[in-house]
């Protein structure tokens, strides 16, 4: 994996999307096109066409991870040679920390159980916190002595061991998705009617955040991998006002960027215009995304040192005539440019032929 400095200190991020993992984002290295399609499939998409059993074992085995890896992407350059996946070589070996736990690493952290499934991402149960236990809760004094994150360890061990290099990223959600997993829809109300329990809250996932994350980087530095960045997915932020967004959880956005060299913000596929100028205010932002229906020439006006990515629904790629694929493509290219366009959780039942015009529908965009 490239570090920042390896692109003459280009803070710039991109979406990537590894085998059986959910989108995070990757330093960009200079070759990116004005408009790249990085394309993600749903873990049940490989289920099917290789019953690969994406359960605990897939999370917990980084050798039994690595061969279910290599299968995902011989079958990517079977299925659609030509197209050039962003994370089919993005590594040279296949054991990596991508994928591992999908969004739970945070939350387990905190105790929350996770539930995997053969042809899914790991979910959160639903035993949500009380006011006592949030008021109570605080952040791991000694994070390598935590369950979760001691087994990390011990995978990281084993990938350097087998491979040398500790590659790959795991996906650290954000302050208000954590929250929620963790309060469950009161930490909504609780931002008005118990505000400095939603801040307690908020201030100690934010402190959790930036020690695992330093946890795990220093551990990969060991090996030669040097990851510089952080991001975090604001996934919920539009069940949030704007003003209770800027002022609960934009300083602790502001925080975790400010603890690292470069920083990202998924803002889903939600429309972008409640949120933009406040992201535009946390240096150093080298990503943004956001959904289709966004003023996407403001958001480019707003953060034009940031790679923009606008987030195309599956359902939108799936089911949208080409003609307008083709409209809302040229569109995206035209007012945010240049960008990435994520076509993420592709499913099973969206044909093979539908990824392959899109691709090269792209291509065509980019060099008229």
């Amino acid at each position: 994996m490239m570090d920042n400095s390896e692109n003459g200190g280009s803070r710039q991020l991109r979406s990537y999307i590894a085998p059986g993992a959910p989108a995070t984002r990757t330093p960009c290295d200079g070759s990116e096109p004005a408009l790249r399609i990085e394309f993600g499939f749903t873990p049940r998409w490989y289920h099917e066409r290789l019953g690969i059993d994406f359960s605990e074992r897939w999370h917990l085995d980084p050798l039994y991870r690595g061969e279910t890896v290599t299968a995902m992407r011989r079958e990517l350059a079977r299925r659609f040679p030509g197209i050039c996946f962003s994370s089919a070589g993005a590594h040279e070996i296949p054991a990596t920390l991508d994928g591992v736990h999908g969004a739970m690493t945070m939350p387990m952290i905190f105790g929350v159980q996770a539930e995997y499934f053969p042809d899914n991402w790991p979910a959160a149960g639903h035993a949500y916190r009380s006011p006592a236990e949030i008021a109570a809760l605080e952040a791991p004094a000694s994070l390598q002595e935590v369950p979760v994150v001691a087994q990390l360890l011990e995978q990281m061990d084993v990938i350097e061991r087998e491979f040398g290099r500790i590659e790959g990223y795991l996906n650290w959600q954000g302050v208000l998705n954590t929250a929620y997993r963790l309060r469950g829809p009161e930490i909504l109300t609780d931002v008005l009617t118990d505000p400095g329990l939603a801040r307690h809250l908020f201030d100690v996932v934010t402190r959790t955040m930036i020690d695992g994350m330093r946890l795990v980087y220093a551990r990969q530095r060991k090996s030669g991998v040097n990851v510089r960045h952080a991001t975090v997915s604001n996934c919920l932020v539009n069940m949030v006002s704007p003003a209770i967004y800027r002022e609960f959880l934009l300083p602790c956005d502001a925080r975790i960027a400010s603890a690292f060299d470069t920083f990202g913000i998924h803002n889903c596929a939600w429309n972008v215009d409640p949120y933009i100028e406040d992201y535009a205010t946390i240096h150093p932002l080298g990503y943004v995304d956001m959904g289709l229906e966004s003023n996407l020439a403001r958001a480019r006006e707003h953060c034009p040192g940031a790679r923009r990515a606008l987030m195309y629904t599956p359902m939108d790629l799936a089911n949208k005539p080409m003609d307008v694929i083709c409209e809302d493509l040229h569109r995206i290219h035209r007012e945010l440019g240049p960008c990435d366009v994520v076509m993420a959780d592709i499913d099973h039942e969206t044909p093979d032929q539908r990824i392959k015009d899109i691709d090269a529908l792209a291509g065509m965009i980019v060099w008229e």
